[in-house]
C-alpha cells in the first residue's frame, strides 16, 4: 500500500507539472470516448480512417461550436435579468438576516475607489486573463488534434499497449485497458444525455412559471451537469434565487419543486437506466475525487476527476474479476472430481 501510495504521488506531481502537456491528451481521451461511435460507424461504412476521424472532429467542432454559441447567446441575452433578480435576492436575504454591508450594491459603491486603488493590478489581471484565453484556445486546439490522431489510430492501440507490457501480461494489460476506456465512455455518453435531459426539463419548468432568463438558466444546467452533484446543486440555487428575487416565494418554491424533481429523477430513474455498471460510484467516492481534483487542478480538475476515478475502477474491477476468476478455478481444481456444483461449476457460472 505504502509503494502504490508513492507510486499514485509521483504520478499526481507529474501531471501537476507537466499539465500543459496532459491535460489536452485527457480532454482527448474523453472526446474520443464520446465520439468513438460515430467514428466506428463511419470506418463500418467503408470511409478511410483518417477521413472518418476528420469528419468526426469536424462534427465535433460544428456541434460544440454551435451548443457554445446557443448557451453564449442565451446567457448574453438572459444575463442582464440573470443578475438583477440575483442583485434583488441578495438584497432580500440581507433584509431577512441583517447582512449589512454585503450586498451587491455595496460592492458595485466601491467599485470605483477599489479600481483607483488597485489600478496595476487589474491591469495585470487583464493581461492575465488574455493569456488564460489564449492557453485555452491552444488546449482546444491540441485537444482536437489529438482527439483525430486518437480516432485515426485506435486499431493499433491494442498492439501498442501489448508491445509495451513485458512477457505474459500483455493480455491483462489489454483487459484493463479496455475496461478502463469502457468506463469513460459510458461515463461521458450518459453524462451528456443526462444533462440535456435535466436541462430541458428544468427549462420547461421555468418556462411554465415564467422565472425570467430561463434558457440561460437551462443552458447553465446543461454545462454544470458535467460536475456530478456539485454543479446539479449550484445551478438550482441560482435558478431558485433568480425566481425568489422577481417572482417571490411561492414561485421560488415551485422552481426548488422542479428543480428536486428532476434531480429525484436523475438519481432514481436516469442514471441507473443510462449508465453502464462499471460506472456506478458511490456519492461519497465521487465527491471526493471532485475534492481532490479542484485541489490539484481547479475547475479542469472537478471535471476530470470523476471520468479518471471510474477509469481507475474500471481497472480495480478488472483485476478483481480476473484473480477471484482465477483463484476460484484454483480451488475448483484442488476439490478433485467432485459433484458439478462444486466450487468449480460455481466458478464457470460466474
Amino acid at each position: 500500500m505504502l509503494l502504490l501510495a508513492g507510486v499514485v504521488a509521483v504520478g499526481v506531481w507529474l501531471v501537476v507539472t507537466l499539465k500543459t502537456a496532459v491535460t489536452p491528451v485527457l480532454l482527448a481521451l474523453l472526446g474520443t470516448a464520446l465520439l468513438g461511435p460515430l467514428n466506428r460507424w463511419l470506418v463500418k461504412m467503408k470511409v478511410n480512417r483518417s477521413l472518418a476521424a476528420a469528419l468526426t472532429c469536424a462534427a465535433v467542432v460544428a456541434v460544440v461550436g454551435g451548443a457554445m454559441y446557443i448557451i453564449v447567446n442565451a446567457l448574453i441575452e438572459t444575463g442582464d435579468q440573470i443578475i438583477s433578480s440575483l442583485r434583488l435576492a441578495a438584497k432580500d436575504l440581507a433584509k431577512y438576516f441583517g447582512a449589512a454591508g454585503t450586498s451587491l450594491d455595496d460592492v458595485a459603491g466601491n467599485a470605483k475607489e477599489l479600481l483607483g486603488k488597485f489600478g496595476g493590478t487589474a491591469a495585470s489581471g487583464v493581461i492575465t486573463g488574455l493569456s488564460v484565453v489564449g492557453e485555452l484556445i491552444a488546449t482546444a486546439v491540441l485537444a482536437l488534434l489529438f482527439s483525430f490522431f486518437f480516432l485515426r489510430d485506435s486499431d493499433r492501440a491494442v498492439g501498442a499497449l501489448r508491445s509495451l507490457v513485458p512477457g505474459t501480461s500483455g493480455d491483462v494489460a489489454v483487459a484493463m485497458g479496455r475496461r478502463a476506456f469502457g468506463a469513460v465512455e459510458g461515463f461521458m455518453r450518459g453524462t451528456t444525455f443526462i444533462a440535456l435531459i435535466d436541462a430541458v426539463c428544468i427549462t420547461v419548468g421555468l418556462l411554465i412559471l415564467r422565472v425570467p432568463g430561463a434558457i440561460g438558466l437551462g443552458a447553465l444546467v446543461f454545462v454544470a451537469a458535467y460536475i456530478p452533484y456539485l454543479g446539479a446543486f449550484l445551478s438550482g440555487a441560482v435558478a431558485v434565487l433568480v425566481a425568489l428575487a422577481d417572482r417571490g416565494f411561492v414561485i421560488a418554491l415551485w422552481v426548488l419543486g422542479v428543480v428536486l424533481a428532476v434531480q429525484v429523477l436523475e438519481g432514481h430513474v436516469l442514471q441507473p437506466m443510462i449508465q453502464s455498471r462499471m460506472v456506478r460510484m458511490h456519492p461519497a467516492v465521487v465527491i471526493l475525487a471532485i475534492t481532490a481534483g479542484a485541489s490539484v487542478a481547479g475547475i479542469l480538475g472537478m471535471l476530470l476527476a470523476v471520468p479518471l476515478t471510474a477509469a481507475a475502477f474500471g481497472v480495480l474491477s478488472e483485476l478483481r474479476t480476473r484473480y477471484a476468476g482465477e483463484s476460484g478455478s484454483g480451488s475448483g481444481s484442488a476439490s478433485g472430481s467432485g459433484s458439478a456444483s462444486g466450487p468449480a461449476s460455481g466458478a464457470a457460472d460466474s
